[in-house]
């Protein structure tokens, strides 16, 4: 992984991103000496959307187990008779 300057990444913007797409190099980019954004390929971005969602969807499974049974939005509101 690389660090650059936000100074230095504008100017060479087109180089960094052959660099993500075709080096698969991972560049980070500071401003003012603090790591601001990260420049990745589309390969990396996908595979973080991917974990991502499989964390989610684990997220979700467990709330599902816990969960005694779902409700809808009409039966809340017709329990505090906002119907």
């Amino acid at each position: 992984m690389d660090i650059v300057s936000a100074t230095e990444a504008r100017a060479n913007l087109p180089e960094l991103i052959n660099r993500a797409e075709y080096g698969k190099e991972r560049i980070v980019i500071e401003r003012h000496g603090k790591a601001v954004v990260a420049i990745i390929n589309l390969e990396d971005l996908k595979l973080l959307e991917a974990i991502e969602d499989a964390l989610d969807s684990a997220k979700l499974r467990r709330a599902v187990e816990e969960n005694d049974g779902f409700t809808t939005i009409e039966a809340i509101m017709a329990q505090r008779g906002d119907e």
